[in-house]
């Protein structure tokens, strides 16, 4: 095992190399966390590609532990971190905006959970009691029903039975409005609006937030329903950090392309049709919620026909337009505002860990390695071949070759005294 495990490091490593010396690695647009198991673990990816970048075990998380780290990482790979996705721990603040001179963007999954946990729960806890007394009150009609079906108490136990759906219609759709509030709030940070494919600025979703979540607030108070302040306060203290990745990827878009001289049809075509066209294409695929997925394809499908009739695809030569759509695409992967992919490997490293019973120490740069060099996307491509722009040979194959011949088994005393 000791020499799998050594070839396997040694292979990607060599490979790192190999894509480091090639030059065409990729800047990064990180997400940090921590996670806990027999050591505490902190880990570092790359959002676009996937890569992890590290998997380190440390004593602690202060901004400075995280910044050695990081620092040297990035100087090893040659590249520069764009900005970083967090929760709002103060260290991994600090590493971002002290340390390495970058945005830190609040993460708009826990921006939304927080959001949630201001209200929630007094909405599902009065829905919960309506469906209770709905119950009571039907059990307390059929019994009325078999006792005395033409008596008084039934037409009674009916009227308590119509106001108690009403109140669990009522709740019902409070909370069915509620998740609306919170379906837009998610909708508006994008680089467009998604009902008219309109550009938007940094300035415009901030704007847009605080009257989404005003409106929320509101609502909840017309039903008598009490609001954590504390918990839309610091929910409205983040909404201007989430909405600055808007302005710093529209950076990026004009950093791309300002060595062209685009005409202004042509920057209409780029900012108005195929960005956002290439973009809303990779939110459809990532949406699980039926209802949202369903905006998004619409808003795909005037895109898509907007795409095929404008003058300037019907003049681009096949080819380049294929390269527009291309950079596109890898243009649109460039706006990340949730950290869940970081996440998510943390609870992958949970459950491997407990699956195994703890590793030792030296097996968790395996671990780091693997996802990297071996994993696959749906395309064929890993993590490393993404980030560094250039393709690998197969992990196990090489690490195989590389293997000699297994020992034979040992024979048993037991056979051999048969055999004789």
């Amino acid at each position: 095992m000791a020499g799998l495990e050594t070839a396997i490091l040694e292979t990607a490593g060599a490979w790192e190399q190999e894509g480091i010396a090639a030059g065409q690695g990729r800047e990064i647009i990180g997400a940090v966390d921590e996670t806990f198991l027999q050591r505490m673990m902190l880990v570092f990816m790359d959002l676009v590609s996937g890569s992890l970048v590290f998997e380190e075990v440390a004593e602690q998380r202060t901004s400075d532990t995280w910044y050695a780290l990081v620092e040297a990482r990035v100087a090893t790979l040659g590249t520069d971190v764009i900005y970083l996705v967090s929760d709002r721990a103060k260290a991994l603040i600090t590493l971002a905006e002290t340390g390495l001179g970058c945005l830190s963007i609040p993460d708009v999954f826990h921006l939304i959970h927080d959001l949630v946990k201001s209200y929630s729960w007094a909405i599902l806890g009065r829905l919960r009691h309506a469906r209770q007394a709905l119950s009571q009150a039907q059990e307390r009609l059929r019994m009325c029903q078999v006792a005395d079906p033409r008596g008084a108490e039934v037409q009674q136990a009916q009227t308590v039975v119509e106001a108690c759906a009403a109140q669990v219609q009522r709740w019902e759709t409070v909370e069915s409005t509620s998740r609306q509030h919170l379906e837009r709030v998610s909708l508006l940070v994008h680089p467009w609006r998604l009902a008219d494919a309109t550009r938007q600025t940094s300035h415009e979703v901030e704007q847009q937030l605080h009257a989404e979540i005003a409106a929320l607030e509101a609502f909840v108070t017309t039903h008598g329903l009490p609001v954590k302040k504390k918990a839309v306060d610091k929910v409205r203290k983040q909404l201007a950090g989430v909405s600055a990745l808007v302005d710093v990827w529209w950076q990026g878009v004009w950093h791309d392309v300002q060595h062209i001289a685009l005409t202004p049809m042509w920057r209409r075509w780029m900012e108005e049709v195929v960005l956002p066209l290439m973009y809303w294409q990779q939110q459809a695929a990532r949406t699980r919620s039926p209802r949202r997925k369903a905006k998004i394809l619409q808003a795909c499908k005037a895109l898509q026909a907007t795409f095929e009739t404008h003058p300037i695809t019907q003049q681009l030569a096949p080819g380049v337009l294929t390269d527009w759509q291309a950079w596109a695409a890898e243009r649109a992967q460039t706006f990340q505002r949730a950290s869940s992919a970081v996440e998510g490997r943390n609870g992958y490293l949970s459950q491997m860990h407990h699956n195994h019973r703890g590793l030792p120490k030296h097996r968790y740069k395996v671990w780091t390695v693997l996802p990297n060099f071996d994993g696959r996307a749906p395309e064929g491509t890993t993590a490393a071949s993404r980030f560094f722009r250039q393709a690998f040979p197969d992990l196990f194959e090489t690490v195989l070759s590389q293997v000699g011949d297994l020992p034979w088994p040992r024979n048993r005393k037991q056979a051999v005294t048969l055999n004789n």
